[in-house]
């Protein structure tokens, strides 16, 4: 196993464990396959374990195991803070001191503020005292790092970063997330300020395993390479050194093992010139679904009334790429859930986006094409109910 440090020199492993996949049997964790996986992983230097309050039975099955096996010195244990059920600041002591038990644990390594889409939703944990409460508890040593996780567009992801002396961050990034969600952009202005980056969705859900077009899967094998869709994934990850960890839900000894076996092996800037070809092949066969020739270079933007352009493409090529509902789970953490709205329905028909696009995409029609797909009446229902409740 490889180990990339953080910014106080701590090494993590470069394969980090996702505990929101666990197998479950009967509605509960299976606990003992994930012991057995668990501790496979651990044996193999996999050091840095990922949680959180809202993954049902998860972070007392990761508790349990780690006090049965004496390992918890020997691990990070990450875990996050659900501010979206917090309506008062007791409420943050209650649910972190529950986190506690849960994970049989008198400190948490990397704790983060979880989901973040907006910089306003830090705003409003700022008004309830968190900077005071995250100051006790790392003068205490209750949390040792301080970070947030975040789904969302680039915009928002810079201003959070810089709104605070963050420790490390956690981002969804892949090769098809280079230019959306916080990408690329985002990823080096972090590694600028020498915040460690934990990466989700490496796979998009396993979506590029298993949703990958059969030219693309073509495409990499004949290269030669050998290797198989998720270790073309992973090593695109790992070939940059601003990545720190990257996060894998595994629930497989066989996962585990072929996990290991990349992180062992592949090293930063070790991707050729015809790996990067590939990848770029691979990304030309997957957007050949796409209902709209998007890039995502931001040319089209700032919009006058503030529709995130190619945020709502991005989700209605990835109703096609993948499936309905990923491209609307999509649409509703990068579009709906910002503070200021940036919905299709907003536009209104000016045409300065169209004169900047390289692609010449007819962007006003397709918006409103878009819009339709993206938000039949029960989503634009949950929508507005989650814009109250979470946005409040």
């Amino acid at each position: 196993m490889q180990y990339r440090k953080n910014r106080y020199g701590e090494a993590l492993s470069l394969l980090g464990y996702g505990c929101m996949r666990l197998t479950r049997k009967g509605g509960s964790i299976d606990i003992e396959k994930a012991e057995s996986e668990i501790m496979a992983a651990f044996k193999a230097g996999v050091n840095y374990f990922d949680t959180a309050y809202i993954y049902s039975g998860n972070e007392m099955a990761l508790g349990q195991i780690l006090e049965k096996n004496g390992i918890r010195e020997q691990v990070h244990i990450a875990t996050k803070l659900p501010h979206y059920l917090i309506l008062k600041s007791s409420g943050i002591d209650r649910l972190f001191d529950e986190q506690l038990r849960r994970l049989r644990t008198s400190y948490v390594d990397y704790y983060l503020m979880h989901m973040l889409t907006d910089v306003a939703e830090w705003e409003r944990l700022k008004s309830l005292g968190i900077l005071d409460w995250i100051a006790e508890k790392k003068r205490t040593g209750v949390i040792r790092n301080i970070g947030f996780s975040y789904h969302g567009n680039t915009d928002n992801f810079l201003k959070i970063l810089n709104n605070y002396d963050w420790d490390f961050c956690q981002i969804q990034y892949n090769y098809l997330d280079e230019s959306t969600q916080a990408g690329v952009k985002g990823l080096e202005a972090a590694a600028a300020k020498g915040i460690p980056v934990i990466i989700m969705e490496p796979l998009r859900g396993g979506k590029l395993v298993n949703l990958l077009p059969e030219e693309a899967k073509d495409a990499m094998a004949r290269s030669g390479r050998g290797w198989t869709p998720a270790e073309w994934a992973f090593r695109w990850l790992y070939n940059q050194p601003a990545v720190t960890v990257v996060l894998s839900g595994m629930n497989s000894l066989k996962m585990i093992e072929e996990n290991v076996a990349t992180a062992s092996e592949a090293a930063a800037g070790a991707f050729t010139k015809e790996d990067h070809a590939v990848i770029e092949q691979v990304r030309e066969l997957i957007r050949k679904t796409e209902r709209v020739g998007c890039t995502g270079c931001r040319y089209c933007m700032p919009c006058p009334k503030g529709v995130d352009i190619p945020g709502v493409f991005r989700s209605y090529n990835a109703m096609y790429a993948e499936t309905k509902w990923s491209g609307r789970w999509q649409y509703f953490q990068n579009v709906a859930m910002t503070k200021e709205p940036t919905f299709a329905s907003q536009c209104i028909g000016c045409g300065k986006c169209e004169s900047h696009c390289p692609q010449g995409i007819p962007i006003r029609e397709k918006l409103k094409e878009a819009d339709r797909a993206l938000r039949p009446l029960p989503y634009r229902i949950g929508i507005a109910l989650a814009r109250k409740f979470i946005l409040r």
